[in-house]
């Protein structure tokens, strides 16, 4: 069975069940467990849902420390880059030491945070930096964009033995979608088809998922068929699904939030011309943010960022290109 949750339920949901089924899994943070009626506290008690100071690194070196002595901390983090201010301990600690402890150590904690927040946030809270962390050894990055993959997603963050950073997009929080009942996971590393498409494979991550089945309608009222791959985890990455798609369908739109040079999408840009060059009819198209920080301004927010438009007028390019050997 399923029922209907919104984005963010669907995490709390998540947590809630995990939390009821190991003993081991603690959740803390600021400006969490403040009053007895906090949902996690009444169910839970302050031993395992905790109040933080105002420090990030000793939130995140707490968590490390509590998964090395094997507790499975959940850290409460709520914009992604507030973990700029303990980086040491999210790619140099936490990923490190189960490798340099010949696997002896395990780090099983998930850094839980928000990105993206294109609406007027500008430009110290609407980033999205995936790009920094998504290649570091040891260290997982999930980013979800439905509720159900959101709730499966989170689940196996938290049973993983390895660090995670969980990204969950702001834009996505009330959204609503239909999530399965009981104990539903989504395995990391497995991409994941959300629209089937013969002419042209879009691959994009978290919002811009939204935006690209979006554009993805308007396109199929021009005879258009767009495949869009949902990659749900950045680390590991199913690059596989996402060469497949593109020997089936010849064309390759890559959609995401992020600047051009400091995106995933360059990333998989990379994997496609290695493995999937043959197949291409067209050159590759980007359609990311600009190269500077998110204003502050409406209009020029919605210049800076990727829409629907943008994604169909790329579309809509990659169908007219010719390659040379075409």
């Amino acid at each position: 069975m399923a029922r209907e949750m919104m984005f963010g339920e669907a995490i709390a949901t998540a947590i809630m069940e995990e939390m009821q089924r190991d003993s081991d899994v603690v959740f803390y943070g600021q400006n969490m467990a403040m009053t007895e009626r906090d949902p996690y506290v009444k169910k839970f008690g302050h031993d395992r849902v905790r109040l933080t100071p105002i420090s990030e690194t000793a939130e995140l070196g707490i968590a490390v420390g509590a998964a090395m002595m094997g507790l499975r901390p959940i850290v409460e983090l709520y914009m992604a880059e507030f973990m700029l201010v303990a980086f040491d301990e999210v790619v140099n600690e936490a990923p490190r030491l189960r490798y340099m402890s010949g696997g002896q150590v395990k780090v099983p904690c998930v850094f839980k945070a928000g990105f993206g927040f294109a609406a007027g946030w500008a430009g110290q809270h609407s980033n999205c930096i995936y790009h920094m962390i998504m290649g570091i050894p040891g260290l997982k990055v999930a980013i979800p964009s439905t509720s159900a993959d959101a709730k499966g997603l989170m689940k196996s963050a938290i049973r993983d033995n390895n660090p995670v950073v969980y990204l969950h997009h702001y834009m996505l929080s009330l959204d609503k979608g239909e999530v399965p009942d009981g104990d539903h996971l989504v395995p990391f590393g497995v991409a994941d088809v959300k629209r089937a498409g013969t002419d042209v494979t879009i691959v994009a991550t978290a919002w811009m998922v939204k935006k690209s089945l979006a554009a993805a309608e308007l396109l199929a009222k021009d005879g258009i068929s767009v495949e869009v791959v949902d990659p749900r985890t950045l680390a590991p990455l199913d690059t596989k699904t996402i060469i497949e798609s593109v020997k089936k369908t010849g064309r390759l739109v890559l959609v995401d939030q992020a600047p051009r040079h400091a995106s995933a999408a360059i990333i998989i840009a990379g994997e496609v011309a290695e493995h999937a060059f043959p197949y291409l009819k067209a050159p590759v198209k980007l359609v990311t943010a600009l190269d500077t920080s998110v204003p502050y301004s409406e209009t020029m927010e919605r210049y800076v960022l990727p829409d629907e438009d943008k994604i169909a007028q790329a579309v809509k390019s990659v169908m007219a290109a010719k390659t040379a050997k075409a």
